[in-house]
């Protein structure tokens, strides 16, 4: 067999296997396969949006679709202290993952970010926040569609607001096409699912495999290349 058809019989080869691993769990797997790895019992409790941050720090609440993705791309920043993947915007109590992904609670995957303002500011969290969204899509982020994975930045009081607002048409200025990331009021916050909780972290591969199977780094990267 030639060398050139041995390499394309590998590659297709190669193609189906990882299909196959995608749909066998390791990419993101079904809300009923998740849901059914560890009981709602365990979920931790709704956090009001009015509660105040501990001392010394703030937080942020920002969508940019799948939650493992957006908890991935603040944990390695400096003065991030803690990411939770989590659910906010709709009116649902108590929501699991299986309610929020089949669309219709109006909630949305998010993450809270707490961070320490005297290493890194929100303004900062924005810069990074708008290279790691589709802006330019408010019906879903990159392979996932639906509401409950739209572009939201929810902002913890007035002062988070006007920076926000400033940072969204800065972004705005460089494009021709409209930014439609939402600006809007934080609401109550609830976490996710413990297995939610750093996946990036503790599933890498399975991490990896989603993030790029889901043309993620792509986009962001065909986005940024030429504003326009």
């Amino acid at each position: 067999m030639p060398r050139s058809l041995r390499l394309a019989v590998t590659s297709a080869a190669l193609v189906v296997v990882c299909a196959a691993v995608y749909v066998s769990g390791w990419g993101r797997p079904s809300a009923e396969l998740q849901a059914s790895r560890e009981p709602a019992a365990v979920r931790p409790a709704p956090l009001p949006d009015d509660r105040p941050a501990p001392p010394g720090l703030e937080q942020a609440t920002l969508a940019s679709g799948c939650f493992w993705c957006t908890e991935s791309d603040f944990d390695s920043v400096s003065g991030v202290v803690s990411t939770t993947s989590g659910y906010t915007g709709g009116s649902l109590a108590h929501p699991t993952y299986a309610q929020v992904s089949a669309g219709g609670t109006g909630h949305v995957e998010s993450v809270e970010v707490l961070f320490d303002p005297e290493v890194v500011t929100f303004k900062d969290l924005l810069d990074r926040y708008w290279h790691n969204v589709d802006f330019f899509n408010d019906h879903g982020q990159f392979c996932d569609y639906g509401e409950q994975y739209r572009p939201v930045i929810f902002v913890h009081g007035s002062a988070q607001r006007e920076v926000a607002e400033v940072s969204k048409a800065r972004v705005q200025a460089q494009f021709a096409r409209r930014v439609v990331v939402e600006v809007v009021d934080a609401s109550v916050f609830y976490p996710a699912e413990a297995y939610h909780q750093d996946y990036h972290a503790k599933n890498p591969v399975r991490y990896n495999y989603y993030r790029w199977s889901c043309g993620r780094d792509a986009r962001l990267a065909e986005i940024w290349r030429q504003p326009s």
